[in-house]
């Protein structure tokens, strides 16, 4: 059965070797499922070796092309490649400018081409005759050399600069650097290239009435793969970040998809690369949906503002037994009804309360927690946690800055972190957790995740994600509006354990609740 796909738009050059241009979008947003449809700027005369001619597309045609397109198939995200004069520039700004304001949620990707892999030059436009395009982009995804030309900083080296340079002079709130034209860096690894992202997030404040920009640098490192087969890259990248936006992901999610998609099809063509007797520039291997995890990339300098454990922390001993049914509860009262229910573990989630007060409760619910096997976690007060020796603690990803992990783990407790999200999960697996907690599953009552549900497809490929911590798997916990009905799908994915909140706490008979998603679970 054929399921409804997001419609991309591409709007770029045709490149007649199919290694680049539209030919390198088709085939990547095929292998990520997505729809695309493709307005042609330019109908280029090049092979692996040279570009000979560049003819550009009336404006009449892509304007026709346009307004047929919106009749059916408008578009969730467009990504924009070669441009080749100025009447164009000037043609895709008023377009662009029509569009968002009949779809104020379209995202916009340019990728910014200017020189030729194979030597020419695509595009003598300058930076001033671009500047018209630039206020309608949301996401620029340039290489090391097309970024200096943006931020006209020629001999540039500081890639953080750089971005902040190019966001500063087009206010583009999301500025990505490849790496794979950068200098070769070598660590004990061996070579490794490293992508960056400037992105501006907009964070609502406490009072929930206003909004605050903040900027977020994302840095992704991979290992790099000897291969020649890499003509149409950075076509297939833009093209894949498109795609998993289309497809409802965050910035840094759908970055760090695009990263793993990229490390996947230059891994697939690194032993036909290997073997050949000459050099051949190759079209770059679009593959499939990455899940493989030797194809996802490190978050690099996480360690800038986290204290590092050297080791992983304390197992949950489980041995063969399931963790089961995690209720996350508010109150001594809900702990006190719970602990004799024969649970494996409990989180205490108690928000605003003074600080005499705070440290009486969770005083006393470590001292209730002594007399059962329940493993007791306690939410972000790790301070409290060690001084009241929790079994441990679970940290929120927005808290783990101004977590000491060191003292954490001196102290013995075990650490779960919350997760929403590829990149936030391979974040927290780098630290080597005793859980990891994915979420939320599906809407929830209690917190706002707008732009993070995970759904199960998500949950099910960050469950294929785990890697071994001490010869060990991390146990995997699913959060967010779960309720009995919804268990048994949760279930299907392989998850560890499923997390409650409402679906005990509002219910009229919560012991039997309890009961029911025990043996639901099998526990």
């Amino acid at each position: 059965m054929i399921k409804l796909k997001p419609i991309i738009w591409t709007i770029s050059g045709s490149d007649c070797s199919g290694g680049a241009g539209i030919a390198a979008d088709i085939k990547t947003g095929h292998g990520l499922s997505v729809e695309v449809c493709h307005l042609i700027t330019a109908n280029t005369v090049q092979n692996s070796n040279a570009l000979v001619a560049i003819n550009a597309t009336s404006i009449e045609i892509l304007q026709q092309q346009v307004d047929i397109l919106l009749e059916d198939k408008p578009p969730a995200v467009i990504k924009i490649g070669l441009i080749v004069n100025e009447q164009q520039v000037l043609w895709l700004s008023k377009t662009l400018q029509y569009l968002k304001q009949i779809e104020p949620a379209l995202i916009t990707v340019f990728d910014p081409v200017g020189q030729a892999s194979v030597g020419g030059e695509l595009s003598k436009l300058s930076i001033k005759q671009l500047s018209p395009l630039f206020a309608h982009i949301d996401i620029v995804t340039p290489n090391l050399s097309e970024a200096k030309t943006l931020a006209q900083l020629s001999n540039g080296t500081d890639i953080p600069l750089l971005a902040k340079k190019i966001y500063q002079d087009f206010a583009i709130k999301s500025v990505i650097i490849k790496g794979g034209h950068s200098e070769v860096a070598s660590s004990a690894e061996g070579a490794y290239s490293t992508d960056y992202c400037y992105h501006q997030l907009n964070k609502m404040k406490q009072d929930n009435q206003e909004k605050e920009q903040l900027s977020v640098f994302y840095k992704l490192r991979s290992k790099r793969v000897n291969t020649h087969y890499t003509h149409g890259g950075g076509c297939c990248f833009a093209s894949a970040l498109a795609a998993f936006l289309a497809h409802g992901y965050l910035v840094r999610d759908a970055f760090t998809l695009s990263k793993a998609f990229m490390n996947q099809g230059l891994t697939l063509s690194e032993q036909v690369s290997s073997t050949q007797q000459h050099t051949y520039y190759g079209a770059f291997e679009s593959g499939s949906w990455p899940n493989n995890p030797d194809d996802f990339p490190q978050i690099e300098d996480i360690s800038e503002n986290l204290s590092l454990p050297h080791t992983s922390f304390n197992s949950l001993q489980l041995g063969n037994s399931k963790l089961g049914l995690y209720p996350v509860i508010d109150s001594l009262y809900w702990l006190k009804r719970l602990l004799p229910l024969g649970l494996a573990i409990i989180q205490l989630r108690v928000k605003n309360l003074p600080q005499v007060e705070l440290e009486q409760v969770i005083s006393q619910a470590v001292e209730l927690a002594k007399d059962y096997q329940t493993r007791l976690f306690i939410n972000d007060y790790w301070q409290l946690a060690i001084k009241y020796k929790a079994y441990g603690v679970h940290i929120g990803q927005e808290d783990l800055a101004d977590a000491d992990l060191v003292k954490i783990q001196q102290a013995g407790l075990r650490l779960g972190i919350s997760t929403h999200g590829c990149y936030e999960f391979l974040l927290a697996q780098q630290l080597r957790p005793s859980y990891l907690a994915v979420g939320a599953i599906f809407p929830t009552k209690t917190k706002d995740m707008t732009g993070q549900i995970q759904g199960l497809d998500n949950l099910k490929q960050l469950i294929g994600l785990r890697t071994l911590n001490d010869s060990q798997q991390i146990p995997m916990v699913a959060i967010g509006g779960i309720t009995l009905t919804k268990a048994a799908q949760v279930l299907t994915t392989g998850v560890d354990s499923i997390a409650v909140v409402t679906a005990i706490t509002e219910a009229e008979q919560p012991e039997q609740v309890v009961n029911e998603f025990k043996q639901l679970i099998g526990q």
